[in-house]
């Protein structure tokens, strides 16, 4: 049976985040921050990236963006589970706030 190749998917979702992710620096650094769970170290670096070098990075086999959270719980929250949906992202946004960037990494 072959596997798929995600190569081309992965580096097409890559370039999306770190480019997303470089305008959201760029307009709201804190609020950025706080939204990609990375450290003002990090938010330096990819606020710095030439386009050559988003590109480079982009073409990673490893999938940069990732699953901020391991916590099963606020997974849910996030997903509108919940005893009232309505509110589940409101609640999930708040168990997310109270935790630190090492804790989210």
């Amino acid at each position: 049976m072959d596997r798929p190749d995600f190569q081309a998917e992965i580096r097409e979702l890559n370039l999306a985040y770190l480019m997303l992710a470089q305008q959201m620096l760029r307009s709201d650094r804190e609020t950025a921050m706080f939204r990609l769970g990375v450290t003002k170290e990090v938010a330096d670096l990819i606020e710095s990236l030439s386009a050559a070098k988003l590109v480079r990075m982009a073409n990673s086999q490893m999938l940069m963006p990732s699953f901020r959270f391991d916590d099963a719980q606020l997974l849910r929250l996030m997903a509108g589970e919940g005893r009232d949906p309505a509110t589940s992202s409101l609640h999930a946004a708040i168990i997310a706030a109270g935790k630190t960037l090492g804790e989210t990494a």
